[in-house]
Parts: structure tokens; C-alpha cells; sequence
């Protein structure tokens, strides 16, 4: 099978195409015939090895050779113990706990990392969501709830993340507004923003207005900036950016929560949880949550793929597409 392979940290010029064997699924895996993957920040991280959790596994080269987590496509073969699925069947999964290997035509992964994928979503648009679209419903739900009428801000808003959690925002019944470049703005309007700030005119944090909740997909203030943009009872949640962000957000959010009535700090998501794809694709299916796909790229282009979410420039997600798509 092709595959992307990675044997040493850099830039995505050190990615290559190769042809691998293909994997044989052990006794509670399957193996899946995958159609799409798409392209996450994490990717990035794991390409560069620039986190410490990234160097703990792999320190002079990364652990795994092929990169990549979300994958969507077809059921191949099964292990003797798996239970849940069978052969034909179109899942969809986060195999970031598991191994990754999304950017290769085949992959196998535990059974238990796995979901059925909804009959209304393509390939394509099913590959978007084990990530991007549950760390968005993670963030605006597990610390505290979001309420109808209640001011949310999302700093990042028009990429992968940041797309999904307008959507899923507005649908909790949130005042929401995304802050993102010039380029991005109409396209944060059109899914659902009701305000709209360009970061490279106006600092939020220093505007006066103040928010329930802010979410930091892009984090590199100080953790005070946002203290000051929270209302009485806000909260912050860092979603990803600066090294020095997150460390700010791991050490300082505990203690600022502990003293005061605002609450800032990270929430672990968890990947694969069956009730949460079945929510996502519930809001899917009356068109309240729909991925926003900036670009498709074939296999042999992911590292163009990763240069371009590097630039930040991409509104929405990355898709990588299959050859073998058109074959079957």
C-alpha cells in the first residue's frame, strides 16, 4: 500500500511517499480500507516534535512513522475478537490514541476507536469530525454548559476547530463571535457568526466588551489578557497555540480559578465516545453543524496539505482523498 512516512522531526519536506506492507489486524482490530483522512494541528506538532508529550514517546525521531488521526472509510477484514463490526462497513474514527496512521490507504486500528459512519455523510465530510468537530463540542460543554443568550468568543475561529464550535455554539443558542483574519470573516458570517472581529484591527481583549466564554484556538497572550475580557462568572479554555499559552493555562488557570469566580484552564478531551458522534451527526442531518472543507489533497500531497495549514491561511478543514476512492 502507499503510505506518507515520517522517520525523522522537521518540515513537511521530510515526509515521503513510499509503498509499506500492509497491516494485518490483531485479534480485537480492524482493518479499514481508508477513503479520507483530513489534517489536523496535531499532525504538525508530531511532524515538527516540538511538545514535550511528543518527545516523551520519541526523542531523537518520531515513534510513529505514519502521522495522521482522522480517518474515514471501509471495513476491510476484522480481528477474531471484534464484535462490533463487519466486513463492508463505513466507520470513522480518532486514531490518535491508538497509533495514528490515517495517511496511508489502509490502517488497523482497535475496534473500540471506531464508529459507524452516518449514511448522509460522505467519506469526505465523515473524516472532519473525530477531532475537530468533538474537541469543539468538549470545549463548549464540559466545564460548564453553554446557555441560551450567553456571549461566547472563539479566537481562531475559521479553521478546523473554530468552524465547528461556531456552529455548535450557535446551536446551543450562544451570541457568538469569531475573531480571524480579513480573509476569513465572510465565511465565519455565513456559518452562523453573529459578530465578527479582524484580529489584525482589533485587539478583543481590550475592547470592553465581555464574554461567558472564550475559546483560545490560537493562544499566545498572556493568560491575564483574557482574564480581563472574561464577565464575573466566564470562563477561558485554551484549545491550542503557543507552548508559552499552554503552560500559562496548565499552571496559572488552576490558581486563577481557585482565588476568583472566573474559571481558565484546558479541557482533556476525550476521543471516540459513541454519544458524541451520534449528537454531531443528529446536527448534521438538519444542517446545523456541516463541515466547512477548504481544500482536498490527494496522498502524495500531504506535506503541501501541512505547509498550507502552517500558513494559516485555510478556512476550515483539509481533506486527503484516496486514489483507490475512484476504484471502488
Amino acid at each position: 500500500m502507499k503510505a506518507i512516512v515520517c522517520t525523522k522531526y522537521g518540515s513537511p519536506d521530510v515526509l515521503q511517499l513510499k509503498e509499506v506492507d500492509t497491516p494485518t489486524p490483531k485479534d480485537n482490530e480492524v482493518l479499514v480500507k481508508v477513503h479520507a483522512a483530513s489534517v489536523n494541528a496535531a499532525d504538525v506538532e508530531n511532524l515538527r516534535g516540538v511538545f514535550f508529550s511528543v518527545r516523551l514517546v520519541g526523542l531523537l525521531k518520531p515513534k510513529y512513522k505514519i502521522l495522521g488521526s482522522d480517518i474515514a472509510g471501509r471495513v476491510e477484514s476484522v480481528g477474531g475478537n471484534v464484535k462490533q463490526f463487519q466486513l463492508g462497513d463505513e466507520v470513522l474514527g480518532d486514531l490518535s490514541v491508538c497509533g495514528f496512521g490515517a495517511f496511508a490507504e489502509y490502517v488497523c486500528a482497535p475496534e473500540n476507536a471506531l464508529a459507524l459512519k452516518p449514511g448522509s455523510m460522505t467519506f469526505e465530510e465523515a473524516a472532519t469530525y473525530p477531532q475537530a468537530a468533538v474537541l469543539a463540542l468538549h470545549n463548549l460543554r464540559d466545564k460548564r454548559p453553554i446557555q441560551p443568550g450567553q456571549k461566547v468568543l472563539i479566537n481562531g475561529a475559521g479553521g478546523g476547530v473554530g468552524t465547528f464550535t461556531v456552529q455548535l455554539a450557535r446551536s446551543f443558542g450562544a451570541e457568538v463571535t469569531g475573531v480571524d483574519s480579513t480573509g476569513k470573516l465572510d465565511m465565519l458570517r455565513s456559518i452562523g457568526a453573529d459578530h465578527v472581529i479582524d484580529y489584525t484591527q482589533e485587539d478583543y481583549t481590550k475592547s470592553g466588551q465581555r464574554y461567558d466564554l472564550i475559546l483560545d484556538v490560537v493562544a499566545h497572550r498572556s493568560i491575564f489578557d483574557y482574564k480581563r475580557a472574561l464577565s464575573p462568572q466566564g470562563i477561558f479554555v485554551y484549545v491550542g497555540g503557543s507552548t508559552t499559552a499552554i503552560f500559562q493555562a496548565l499552571l496559572l488557570g488552576p490558581l486563577i480559578s481557585r482565588i476568583g469566580t472566573k474559571k481558565m484552564g484546558i479541557v482533556m478531551s476525550k476521543p471516540n465516545i459513541k454519544e458524541d458522534l451520534v449528537f454531531l451527526k443528529e446536527l448534521f442531518e438538519v444542517g446545523k453543524v456541516v463541515p466547512v472543507i477548504d481544500r482536498r489533497y490527494p496522498l502524495g500531497e500531504v506535506p503541501e496539505a501541512l505547509r498550507y495549514l502552517e500558513e494559516g491561511h485555510h478556512q476550515g478543514k483539509l481533506v486527503i482523498t484516496m486514489e483507490h476512492d475512484n476504484k471502488t
